[in-house]
């Protein structure tokens, strides 16, 4: 827990030498520490949460941040991002986040001028290093600065702090853009976004805490932990019939069970 301090100690001198920021804020674990210790230390009226609304989230998602922010005494904006409008997005390629950041960085950094903020951040951590990760390139593009990767913080010691400071996300589960179930190249549209975002909302209404229900085209494969296989199994027969409703034709249970990059296999 020392070293634990010694980083978050860091991470407060590294946010004293900002004037005023805006914080890319999804409602996250991450990104709801970072708000929250950007206004401890600089103070609400230097701090600006920004929420970009897009299809690839969903609506759910964008409403809990905004009742976060206002929960943690946050101003923020919510803003419709472009990326459904680029080409190179929707297409999918493998570098898709790369498009998708770049899109919500240059609204991003439009707000900041307007509001008179010098630095946009964002609430990447030391794990996500392990992981593909191709919108740090949009970062690096942009300057956007990365205060938890600055101060070394992983994702367990983020969660454990945030619990520290009484933050309701200090265990919500994590949560990937809804692209991210939808295989490389597939063209992304609204109308398969809502579709998956619906499987996984039903789900959820059962009572399952991590889940993701990935695009195979006419079959849907869920993903769930170990500890909640018995949910499934329990409720066969209603999710077999909810999931085809939203047009799915084969629901399947993967039986190697939640795990993140799984579409990269």
């Amino acid at each position: 827990m020392d070293d634990t301090n010694a980083k978050f100690a860091h991470l407060q001198e590294i946010i004293k030498g900002f004037e005023g920021v805006l914080v890319a804020y999804s409602g996250g674990v991450d990104s709801t520490f970072l708000l929250k210790c950007c206004i401890d230390v600089l103070g609400k009226e230097h701090v600006l949460a920004f929420i970009g609304s897009s299809p690839a989230y969903p609506a759910k998602e964008i409403e809990d941040a905004k009742k976060c922010a206002d929960l943690i005494g946050a101003d923020y904006i919510c803003v419709e991002t472009s990326e459904m409008n680029d080409i190179d997005f929707v297409q999918n390629p493998r570098n898709r986040c790369y498009y998708c950041k770049l899109h919500l960085f240059d609204m991003a950094e439009e707000t900041a001028r307007e509001r008179g903020l010098n630095v946009i951040l964002e609430g990447s951590n030391l794990d996500d290093m392990d992981d593909f990760r191709p919108g740090r390139k949009a970062c690096a593009e942009r300057n956007v600065v990365s205060p938890l990767l600055m101060a070394g913080l992983t994702k367990g010691e983020i969660r454990g702090l945030s619990k520290t400071l009484g933050l309701p996300t200090y265990n919500k589960p994590s949560l990937a853009c809804l692209v991210s179930r939808i295989p490389y190249n597939t063209p992304i549209d609204i109308a398969l976004l809502k579709k998956i975002e619906f499987s996984e909302e039903f789900l959820r209404g059962l009572g399952i805490t991590q889940v993701r229900v990935r695009y195979h085209g006419n079959v849907a494969r869920i993903e769930v932990t170990d500890q909640e296989y018995h949910i499934i199994i329990a409720n066969k027969e209603k999710i077999n019939t909810g999931l085809k409703a939203y047009g799915f034709t084969y629901v399947a249970l993967d039986l190697k069970g939640y795990r993140t990059g799984s579409m990269n296999e």
